[in-house]
């Protein structure tokens, strides 16, 4: 059982997050997010803990920014594209069980106040910016930490609002590069 309660965005993400671990689930109905449904996520964060779980998308993204600026000190798991797309479709609903239980193993608590660690100067050193092949090796090394995709300002940020440690960042950056996961 995990301990937190997990907040997704539709009936169909509970049921497949539920078939995958034993949790509890709280649905946001999408951009549909009530003032109800936060002060329910409030609650469980009090009392529990939440683990923010969201579609890999534009939508999924904006219901997750939603959540973590009305309620602190959130937990941030996410699920990469290529394992969530099913027809066409992207979402928590269409990843497999083992995908979803990968990317809840890799939950993320978001840092309060943190450190800046990390600057651009770092993400264009490393060839995560301004390279051919950037935007996937930010979707590489995004799986691997657990960070989620995203463009080279939102990845420098979950970097240093998770407290990523240097050494960690290398030698996953390393291994991305080989092609090694």
């Amino acid at each position: 059982m995990i301990k937190e309660v997990i907040v997704v965005e539709g009936r169909d993400d509970l049921i497949k997050v539920k078939q995958a671990v034993d949790a509890d689930v709280i649905v946001t109905s999408g951009f549909g997010i009530t003032e109800k449904t936060i002060e329910r996520i409030r609650e469980a964060q009090k009392t529990r803990g939440v683990i923010i779980f969201t579609d890999p998308d534009y939508a999924g993204e904006k219901i997750r920014r939603t959540i973590s600026e009305k309620v602190k000190g959130c937990k941030h798991a996410y699920m990469p594209r290529d394992r969530a797309i099913k027809n066409g479709d992207i979402g928590v609903e269409n990843a497999s069980i083992e995908s979803i239980r990968d990317a809840l193993n890799k939950v993320q608590t978001e840092i309060e106040n943190p450190k800046i660690e990390f600057t651009m100067e770092d993400i264009i050193k490393y060839g995560l910016a301004d390279t051919e092949n950037a935007s996937e090796l930010r979707d590489e090394v995004g799986k691997i930490l657990g960070i989620g995709y995203g463009n080279a300002k939102q990845f420098l940020n979950r970097l240093n609002r998770y407290g990523i440690k240097r050494e960690d960042f290398e030698r996953v950056v390393y291994r991305a590069k080989e092609g090694k996961e």
